[in-house]
């Protein structure tokens, strides 16, 4: 059984090892919500990850750390493991999916770690784990469904209380459910009145699915950039703790977590992983009731591939409206390009590509396309633009 009294001792043994990572006062993410960012992608590591990991070690006895220990992990619980193991002169084997980021298994081998990758995503590293763990009789050091990780994570959650008095909730992001069973059991028992939500990506809903089916579930694929939170199969003790302490649990969608992360990088220079994002997402897209309230969003990691990142980017700039496309249809004479490209400029926006076609064999002999990229505002401003082109004559089509 979790106790406080363990959580508290795992406070203690965290001193010195992981950073008491600040509750920064956001501005201009949401106007809904006084809304705090624990920004655990400031953490060793670049991930809360360390937290439970290393507690979970401190508590092995000598003959099992002569034996050495074995995870698996998307990657963030890979580099806690294996910085952990570092400290403690313990070997370490890491089981890694094939979908989690270049930069993060390169990360665990410079940490020292044996690292091992899987075909599949995290489930499948899971099982190839355990058959290792069977066979090398070494330990198993569980991401989410051991109670010692969970109390190593739930050390968030005094840091908070102390940081930020008065709140009234905290947003989670949700995997396995180590995390948010770590700070629902801190904060219902030291400050009941406090609500704890917890989002998943739309792609991988397996605690989701598990609340509203009321016993724990099994999807049958993950589908999300949000490689952290990508799990099939919550933990059993995590789906217990959190069906007793959490009081709801959402998703969002890809969309919604890339943007998520642009107006982190623009509005507080905070770079974010999916994961890391989601509960930022949550707030901002009114997933969850807190309007007028005092919030704190855990920002879990910033770990995120460069590659992956500027393709976010991209998505975020897309699904805000800051990035535009339109597909004009006109004739194919002098005069009209510079008539649109006019339109465009004296609206405010910035054309940064054009690609001109000859039309088809349906279309006038003398038509054409104008594909034309820009930089908007947002979506309004997008429509006003759209709005005045077709007002000078020209036919919009669909991108």
């Amino acid at each position: 059984m979790l106790t406080l009294d363990r959580v508290y001792q795992a406070a203690h043994t965290l001193k010195g090892v992981v950073r008491n990572t600040e509750a920064i006062l956001s501005e201009g993410i949401t106007s809904d919500c006084e809304l705090y960012l624990k920004a655990e992608n400031l953490q060793i590591t670049g991930s809360f990850k360390v937290r439970g990991a290393y507690f979970k070690m401190s508590t092995l006895s000598q003959s099992e750390k002569e034996k050495g220990v074995i995870a698996c992990s998307a990657g963030n619980h890979a580099q806690g493991t294996a910085l952990s193991a570092k400290k403690a002169g313990i070997k370490s084997t890491i089981f890694i999916p094939s979908v989690a980021p270049i930069s993060k298994i390169e990360a665990t081998k410079r940490l020292g770690a044996e690292v091992k990758i899987i075909d599949g995503v995290y489930d499948d590293a899971y099982k190839a784990a355990l058959i290792a763990q069977k066979e090398m009789k070494n330990v198993f050091i569980h991401p989410f469904d051991d109670e010692d990780v969970i109390a190593g994570q739930g050390t968030i959650a005094l840091e908070i209380l102390d940081q930020i008095k008065n709140l009234d909730a905290i947003v989670v992001p949700v995997g396995g459910g180590g995390l948010i069973s770590g700070i629902s059991f801190v904060v219902k028992m030291l400050r009941p009145s406090c609500k704890v939500y917890g989002v998943q990506a739309a792609g991988a809903d397996s605690m989701c699915c598990s609340f509203e089916n009321k016993k724990r579930s099994c999807i049958e694929k993950v589908s999300t950039f949000a490689d952290g939170i990508a799990v099939k199969e919550s933990g059993a003790t995590t789906y217990d703790m959190c069906e007793k302490y959490v009081d709801e649990i959402v998703t969002v969608t890809d969309d919604e977590i890339a943007t998520a992360i642009l107006t982190l990088i623009e509005q507080q220079k905070l770079i974010s992983e999916g994961a890391g994002a989601a509960a930022v997402a949550a707030t901002m897209f009114g997933k969850i009731p807190v309007k007028g309230k005092k919030v704190c969003a855990i920002v879990s990691g910033g770990n995120i591939d460069v590659n992956i990142l500027s393709r976010v980017i991209a998505r975020g700039l897309l699904a805000t409206g800051r990035l535009s496309e339109i597909m004009i249809e006109m004739l194919d004479k002098p005069g009209q390009l510079k008539e649109v490209s006019g339109i465009i400029a004296d609206m405010g926006a910035n054309v940064t590509k054009v690609r001109h076609n000859f039309g088809g064999e349906n279309t006038d002999i003398v038509g054409c396309y104008l594909h034309i990229s820009m930089e908007t505002k947002n979506k309004e401003h997008f429509n006003e633009i759209k709005n005045a082109i077709c007002k000078a004559g020209y036919k919009i089509l669909e991108v």
